[in-house]
């Protein structure tokens, strides 16, 4: 229950990262910083919601492998040494994640809900969190439906689930943190904080979530030397509490649905912003 709630990861988080932004902070940003609140209620909900679509795209998966994939794949697989098994899981799940983070860019309709998170405009570790629910169960069906569908032993995927849990926190957070000549293997700090810069140059890039070698290998990469983010966010106004960004893809829908349809008139969304736009990503390779 307490899981659930994230009290516990809360509280390690904290004791984690306030100090660590507090000695390397790539930025002055105060810690009771604007939308602090908001995050909150992104931690203790989303939760219960994505627990809901995680149950499903497991449920699903281990359909799959029982009754679609050979007996003969899944058992090898199944079989294999838990050491050789977690460097497999890991970058199989962060080909999904790759995959699916680009795909909620280049997407308008996708990009409506992944605008949710690029809404912050203070970035640091609570960043991680501020995320449309839907946004997170697309993101986790991209990286452990095939986990689970080839069968791959609950520890192998605990592993990558709690490898990636902190990773999201640390690529986040605002410190000065570079991985030198490892920056193209792995992501960074540093490397995460361009893809979520407003700035023209960096949009739609460094969309792997561990290993950024997969956006060199894509295209995708981004990461000037000498340089660092200016400015974060989207190109225009966005909700600031947690149920309006809840709803925010749902307008934004209903809304283009209504400008496509000339007998209709166009309203406003509710706090007066327009839809958030697709952004141009490289083409897929």
């Amino acid at each position: 229950m307490r899981d659930l709630l994230g009290l516990n990861q809360l509280l390690l988080a904290v004791l984690i990262f306030v100090p660590f932004e507090r000695l390397f902070a790539a930025r002055p940003q105060k810690i009771l910083r604007r939308g602090l609140l908001t995050d909150m209620a992104f931690l203790f909900i989303n939760g219960w919601l994505v627990l809901a679509g995680v149950i499903a795209i497991t449920t699903v998966a281990i359909l799959v492998n029982r009754s679609v994939l050979p007996a003969a794949v899944t058992q090898t697989i199944g079989n294999l040494p838990y050491l050789v098994q977690v460097p497999i899981v890991i970058l199989l799940a962060d080909l999904g994640i790759y995959w699916t983070h680009r795909i909620l860019h280049i997407v308008p309709a996708m990009w409506q809900i992944h605008s949710v998170h690029h809404a912050v405009e203070e970035l640091d570790w609570l960043a991680a969190i501020h995320q449309h629910p839907l946004d997170v169960i697309f993101m986790k069906a991209g990286a452990l439906f095939p986990l689970y569908a080839l069968g791959f032993s609950t520890e192998a995927i605990g592993t990558y689930l709690l490898v990636y849990f902190w990773q999201t926190w640390l690529v986040h957070a605002n410190v000065r943190l570079s991985y030198g000549p490892l920056r193209y293997i792995l992501v960074s700090p540093e490397f995460h904080h361009w893809h979520h810069s407003s700035e023209a140059e960096a949009r739609d890039k460094n969309f792997a979530g561990f290993i950024s070698f997969y956006d060199v290998l894509f295209g995708s990469a981004y990461l000037p030397t000498a340089q660092k983010p200016k400015t974060f966010g989207v190109d225009h106004p966005m909700p600031s509490n947690y149920l309006a960004l809840l709803a925010y893809p749902f307008i934004a829908w209903a809304s283009k649905r209504k400008r496509n349809d000339p007998s209709v008139v166009q309203p406003q969304l509710s706090n007066g912003s327009e839809p958030a736009q697709a952004r141009h990503s490289a083409p897929l390779r």
